[in-house]
């Protein structure tokens, strides 16, 4: 089947239905966002009551993400030592949310959250060991999966002896204020995840196998900051690429019927940490 006739993908990240049966390029346009009815989403969605916000405006360019805040530069904080203080808060709300058995959808919010309010606060007056579990607590409640503050308190207190992780539920509450305004009140985060199971039935990719080792790698993003520089359906697209080298599938064809750039598409791949 030719790319011209072939049936155009509609990926749907919660901001509506893009069809990246387009050349796919880093930034998406407001215009080319439609919902499932064919119906172009207006930048103020009235009927749900509230500012429909382009998500592609909310990404950063990556040297933006990687500041270190002069406060925390003052304390002697490296921007080797950011990233891998953010790569430990974010395996610490993974554990935590292990124990209180939350959706992954949620640990990926939380993640994002943390990373965001890094983007603006420094750490050394946001203590990240404070921040991880607020996300984490926040985020269960923006993905309707509300997990009560004692409850992670409870298993912080479990699971880490050391004093410094030893806050209470007002610590959390109050850093819950804090945080939300760190991130302006906008807690809607798209994720790569309903593009993937899209995309890896469009290739004929969707065995357990495929799925199970794309899923991971997706997960893997979110001990970097990708989430927050890159579009979601190009971070799956990306992750599709690596399972199916991982895992000897010749994709070339279905990558030149989308007519992504593989250029770009390269360029996500050498982000990932694996």
């Amino acid at each position: 089947m030719s790319p011209s006739s072939r049936t155009p993908v509609l990926l749907d990240d919660g901001s509506g239905i893009h069809n990246i049966n387009k050349s796919v390029s880093p930034k998406i346009h407001y215009d080319e966002v439609i919902d499932s009815s064919g119906t172009e989403f207006s930048k103020s969605n009235k009927s749900h009551g509230f500012q429909f916000l382009d998500f592609v405006s909310l990404l950063s360019d990556q040297e933006e993400v990687d500041v270190v805040h002069p406060l925390d530069k003052e304390k002697g904080i490296t921007l080797e030592d950011f990233k891998l203080i953010k790569m430990h808060m974010a395996n610490y709300i993974s554990k935590v949310a292990q124990h209180v058995k939350v959706r992954q959808r949620v640990v990926a919010t939380a993640v994002t959250y943390m990373r965001r309010v890094y983007t603006s606060k420094a750490m050394s007056e946001y203590d990240p060991r404070l921040v991880a579990p607020t996300c984490l607590y926040l985020a269960s409640k923006a993905e309707e999966s509300t997990v009560q503050a004692k409850l992670l308190v409870f298993y912080i207190r479990k699971l880490y002896s050391d004093e410094k992780y030893r806050y209470d539920i007002n610590d959390i509450l109050q850093m819950e204020m804090k945080i939300l305004e760190a991130l302006n009140y906008y807690l809607v985060i798209y994720h790569p995840y309903r593009s993937l199971s899209q995309l890896l039935q469009d290739a004929g990719l969707n065995e357990i196998n495929m799925t199970q080792v794309t899923w991971g790698i997706v997960n893997d993003t979110y001990k970097m900051d990708l989430a927050l520089v890159h579009p979601p359906h190009l971070i799956a697209l990306a992750c599709i690429y690596i399972a199916s080298v991982l895992r000897d599938r010749d994709t070339t064809a279905w990558f030149e019927e989308l007519r992504v750039d593989m250029n770009v598409l390269f360029y996500y791949v050498e982000q990932h940490p694996c």
